[in-house]
C-alpha cells in the first residue's frame, strides 16, 4: 500500500485503528466484513478521525502481529488467514492487515453465531448483514444461484414449456444463430427443468421465463420532465416472461426518445437519438445480473438528459467497480444468463458495459456512467439536447430531420473511401485495423475498437457488398483486401 492510499481516508476497503482494541470483536467485524464483500485493509497506527500517523510500539511489533494473526484465525468461521505486515510511514511503523475477498461465504464471528455475527461493508462501515444478504452469501459460498433452486409448487405445463422452446428458437433465428429445434429435453440439460423420480419440477428460472409468478419480477418504465423524478410524463409496468419484459421495455424507450433522419445521397435514413444496441444491452444486463433475492423491481427511466437503467443488488461476489469497467464478470443468475446466451441476447460474459460505452462512442455521445451502490447497480446513457427554432428542447418523440451529415447514425461522421463510397466511423476503424493487419479476425477487430461482434460483422458485410472489402481464403487462414 502506498502512502497516498494510507491517507486517503476510510472507505469501503480501508479502515483505521489507533491501537489494537482490547476486545477483538471491535475489529473482528471489520475483518469479517472485508471477507464477505470485496476484501480490504485494516491499518493499525493511524487515527481514524485526523488521519494522523501515530504508529505502534516497535519493541512489541512482532508479538502484536502474531497475536492479531491468531485472534483472527481463531475468532472467524470459516477460518480467515490474513496477510499482516509492518510498513514505515513518516518514520513511524504501522501494521497493515490485508483480508482478501473470501470464497467460502458467509464469514462470521464465531462467538456471535452466523445470524448475529455476519457483517458486510456499507459506505465505509461494517454493518450486520440482514437475513436476505446472509442467504445470498450462503449461495455464493455453495456456488449456486437463486434461479437454479426448485420453485416449489409451480406447475410445469406442456403449453408453457413448448411456448418457451418456440420462443428460444425464434430469438435464435432473429440473432442469426445456427437454427436447431429446441425441445423439452434441452431444458433438462440446461437445468431449467428438473426430474425427481417421476415428477417434473420447475426451477426458479423456469418460472421467470414462463410467467409473472414472482411479484418482484417486473420492469417499471417511466418518462420524466426535466432531470429528476418530480413530474411523470408517462409510465408503464411490464410483467410476464422476463425476455418479453425486455422487448417491451426497449419498445417503451424507443417510443419516448427522438427519431431523426439523415440523408445519404438520395436515401433518407431514420435513426434514433440513442443507439438501440446500447438500450437493449442496458436492459438485458439489468435482468441478467439483478439480485433475485431483493424484491425491488428493475427500473427504466427517461429524463431530458439521459436514459437510466437501475437493477436491484450491488456487485456480486466481491466484484469491484474497476473490474466491471475492464469487462470482468461474475454471473449472479447462471440459468438466466445461459438461456439469454442461447437466445442470442448476450454475446460474451462481461462485455455488456464495454459494448454500451462503444455504442455511445460510435454515436458521438458523452461517455456512459456506471453507479454502484450497496443495493443497486445503475447505468446512465446520456442524451444530447436538441433545439428547435425557438431555442427550446424537443419534447418526447419531438424531433426529426436533425440535419444532413452524410452518416447513417447520430454523431456518425462521414468518411470517403478511395473508390468514392461514404464510410461510417465504425467502418473507418475496421479498415484501419485491417490496414495494420490484413490477417486480423472479425472477433479481434471487435475487441480492438470496442464494438460488438455483431456490429463488426454487419459493417464488414456492407463493405463487401459495396466492393470496398474482399475476403480471400478461409475464415481461419485467409486475409482481407481493401479495394483501391
Amino acid at each position: 500500500m502506498v502512502k497516498e492510499d494510507l491517507f486517503s481516508g476510510e472507505s469501503k476497503n480501508i479502515e483505521y485503528k489507533v491501537v489494537v482494541p482490547d476486545k477483538s470483536e471491535k475489529y473482528m467485524k471489520t475483518v469479517v466484513a472485508f471477507a464477505n464483500t470485496q476484501g480490504g485493509r485494516l491499518v493499525i497506527g493511524i487515527d481514524d478521525k485526523t488521519h494522523q500517523v501515530v504508529g505502534v510500539d516497535n519493541d512489541s511489533l512482532f508479538q502484536t502481529m502474531d497475536a492479531l494473526t491468531n485472534a483472527i484465525s481463531d475468532s472467524c468461521e470459516p477460518q480467515i488467514i490474513p496477510d499482516i505486515e509492518p510498513q514505515t510511514v513518516d518514520g513511524k511503523t504501522v501494521i497493515i492487515i490485508t483480508v482478501e475477498a473470501g470464497k467460502n461465504r458467509p464469514y462470521y464471528i464465531k462467538s456471535q453465531g452466523k445470524t448475529k455475527g455476519t457483517y458486510i461493508r456499507v459506505a465505509g462501515t461494517s454493518r450486520p448483514a440482514q437475513q436476505e444478504k446472509i442467504r445470498e452469501l450462503e449461495m455464493e459460498g455453495a456456488r449456486i444461484s437463486w434461479d437454479e433452486l426448485t420453485c416449489v409448487g409451480y406447475e410445469v405445463t406442456e403449453e408453457a414449456t413448448q411456448d418457451l422452446c418456440n420462443d428460444i428458437e425464434d430469438f435464435r433465428k432473429k440473432a442469426g444463430l445456427s437454427e436447431h429445434t429446441v425441445r423439452k429435453e434441452q431444458l433438462f440439460n440446461w437445468k431449467v427443468l428438473k426430474k425427481r423420480e417421476e415428477n417434473v419440477l420447475a426451477s426458479n428460472a423456469y418460472a421467470l421465463l414462463t410467467s409473472d409468478y414472482f411479484q418482484f419480477s417486473k420492469t417499471q418504465c417511466a418518462v420524466f420532465k426535466g432531470t429528476d423524478r418530480t413530474i411523470f410524463l408517462d409510465k408503464r409496468e411490464y410483467t410476464g416472461p422476463i425476455y418479453k419484459q425486455i422487448e417491451s421495455a426497449v419498445e417503451f424507450v424507443l417510443r419516448n426518445i427522438r427519431l431523426g433522419a439523415t440523408i445519404d445521397g438520395l436515401v433518407r435514413r431514420e435513426s434514433y437519438e440513442l443507439p438501440v444496441e446500447a438500450i437493449r444491452e442496458m436492459i438485458i444486463n439489468a435482468h441478467c445480473h439483478r439480485n433475485l433475492l431483493d424484491e425491488s423491481c428493475i427500473q427504466v427511466a427517461i429524463y431530458d438528459d439521459r436514459l437510466e437503467v437501475t437493477s436491484p443488488g450491488g456487485l456480486y461476489n466481491g466484484l469491484t467497480y474497476e473490474e466491471v469497467m475492464k469487462g470482468h464478470s461474475k454471473i449472479r443468475n447462471k440459468l438466466i444468463a445461459n438461456i439469454f446466451s442461447q437466445m442470442g441476447l448476450v454475446e460474451a460474459w462481461g462485455s455488456g458495459i464495454r459494448r454500451i460505452i462503444g455504442a455511445a462512442r460510435e454515436y458521438g455521445l458523452p461517455e456512459p456512467t456506471v453507479e454502484v451502490f450497496d443495493d443497486m447497480f445503475r447505468v446512465n446513457l446520456y442524451r444530447i439536447a436538441q433545439e428547435n427554432g425557438n431555442g427550446n428542447n424537443f419534447g418526447v418523440n419531438g424531433g426529426e430531420n436533425f440535419g444532413v451529415n452524410g452518416g447513417d447514425k447520430f454523431g456518425d461522421k462521414a468518411h470517403i473511401s478511395k473508390n468514392g463510397h461514404k464510410l461510417t466511423d465504425t467502418q473507418k476503424k475496421i479498415l484501419d485495423c485491417i490496414t495494420e493487419d490484413k490477417y486480423i479476425s472479425a472477433k479481434k477487430i471487435a475487441e480492438k475498437i470496442g464494438m460488438s461482434g455483431r456490429t463488426v460483422e454487419n459493417n464488414i458485410k456492407k463493405m463487401k457488398t459495396a466492393e470496398i472489402l474482399v475476403r480471400h481464403g478461409s475464415p481461419k487462414s485467409g486475409y482481407w483486401e481493401i479495394v483501391e
